[in-house]
């Protein structure tokens, strides 16, 4: 089978649709959010450790990876996957998937705060009206589906937040784009840790999880957290930012359209405009004309969330 790096466009796009399925997933799981974020962590790492050791035999050692750094990238993901999970109960796996892809218009201003990147104006621009794109999907100004749409949409905006954090210390380790395996391994190990440990606090996991729930979050590991993520993780330092920007956009799309069709979780007329409108912001962010202008420090590709 040919690497990601052997044709990164079809890689990211193949693990873009892959993660797609992750939200719907979880909810035929039917596995309390803490449980699955638990478990497709650790139904993951056995694969992940058998790519990562294979990766480090032919790969050299250097740069090494800041491990201390991929510990903490992955308790964070570890926060964005139970805020997630929790946004997927309140507010469906369609709009809950959307919601946590806002992080890509977070992520200029965290770079501003760390870097004195001052966003384009067409980023604050953008931000007002994709506020007013999450307000309609939370359901405030009518009708909504979602046992609890605002409470999805508050878990999801903070899911997203927990995301940018995740993404810029994996992608600003000196080792991502050499050994993707062996980094999404030692992010995976931490998240596992955060979410049992978190779990425990919450006192909402089944650590014994029972058929088929079990069936689920077997295939939601090996696919989503596996597969899927080994795919972009290993393709995205090799593509354009448009290319880019086309994955981030597709993936939350995509969960959308396959939620109504095989879960029957079909939003408001509201929180479909909500949707367009916040695609729309995303677009405008990340698909940009010619070549991205040059950057003082590495910003790490937007990627999708799941």
């Amino acid at each position: 089978m040919a690497r990601p790096l052997d044709a990164p466009q079809a890689a990211a796009f193949v693990g873009a649709i892959t993660i797609a399925f992750s939200s719907i997933i979880v909810e035929l799981s039917k596995a309390t959010p803490a449980t699955a974020a638990i478990f497709r962590c650790v139904y993951a790492l056995p694969v992940l450790g058998l790519f990562a050791w294979q990766e480090s035999r032919h790969i050299p050692a250097h740069p090494r990876p800041r491990r201390g750094r991929l510990y903490l990238a992955g308790a964070l993901f570890g926060a964005d996957l139970i805020l997630w999970h929790h946004s997927i109960e309140d507010v469906g796996a369609g709009l809950a998937t959307m919601l946590a892809n806002v992080q890509v218009l977070i992520l200029p201003f965290v770079a501003w705060a760390l870097w004195h990147e001052r966003p384009s104006r067409r980023v604050l621009a953008v931000v007002p009206v994709a506020a007013l794109g999450v307000v309609l999907i939370s359901g405030v100004l009518g009708s909504a589906y979602g046992a609890n749409p605002v409470r999805g949409a508050v878990l999801g905006i903070l899911a997203g937040i927990a995301y940018v954090g995740f993404l810029l210390l994996v992608r600003g380790d000196p080792a991502a784009g050499f050994r993707a395996a062996g980094t999404l391994f030692d992010a995976t190990v931490a998240s596992a840790i955060f979410c049992i440990v978190a779990s425990l606090v919450l006192n909402e996991a089944d650590l014994v999880p029972t058929w088929p729930s079990a069936g689920w979050l077997l295939l939601l590991a090996l696919s989503s957290q596996s597969f899927g993520w080994l795919m972009i993780t290993g393709s995205m330092p090799h593509l354009p930012t448009a290319t880019t920007s086309l994955v981030l956009i597709a993936q939350p799309a995509c969960t959308v359209v396959f939620a109504a069709i095989i879960l029957g979780q079909v939003p408001s007329p509201g929180q479909l405009l909500g949707v367009v409108v916040v695609l729309s912001c995303v677009a405008a962010v990340t698909v940009r004309a010619g070549n991205p202008r040059r950057v003082r420090s590495p910003r790490p590709p937007e990627a999708p969330a799941g």
